[in-house]
C-alpha cells in the first residue's frame, strides 16, 4: 500500500480541523466525531488518512482509542511553503526599492522643472 503524504492530509478542511482539535491534547474517536456534522465512518476515513501520512498516532487505552497529533510532519509543508515565501519577499523588496528610486527620480525631475 502506498503511504500518503502530508499534503494530501491537509488538503481537506475536515482533516485540518481534526488536526486542530487534537493539536493540544489527545482525544478519543467519539469525541472527535461529535465535533462534526458528518458520519462516524466518514470521520474514521479522515482519521485513517491522517494516520497513513503520519500526522496522528492512534493509541489504545482500555476500550478507548485515542488520537494524538504528531505535528512534526507539518515541517515538510512549512519547508515547501518557505521557499515561496522567500521568493515573494525578495520580489516585493525589489519592487519597494524600485518604487522608492522611481519616486526620488520623479521628485528630482519636478524640482528641476520648477526651478526653470
Amino acid at each position: 500500500m502506498m503511504r500518503r503524504d502530508v499534503f494530501q492530509a491537509i488538503a481537506d478542511p475536515t482533516r485540518r480541523n481534526i488536526i486542530g482539535l487534537i493539536a493540544n491534547q489527545p482525544m478519543n474517536l467519539n469525541t472527535i466525531a461529535e465535533e462534526f456534522d458528518i458520519s462516524r465512518p466518514a470521520i474514521s476515513k479522515h482519521i485513517k488518512i491522517l494516520t497513513e501520512c503520519g500526522l496522528i498516532v492512534i493509541r489504545q487505552e482500555g476500550r478507548e482509542r485515542y488520537c494524538e497529533a504528531k505535528l512534526d510532519k507539518l515541517n515538510e509543508v512549512s519547508a515547501w511553503a518557505d521557499q515561496y515565501r522567500k521568493f515573494w519577499t525578495n520580489k516585493l523588496d525589489a519592487l519597494d526599492i524600485f518604487l522608492k528610486q522611481d519616486s526620488i527620480h520623479k521628485t528630482n525631475i519636478e524640482n528641476e522643472q520648477s526651478s526653470d
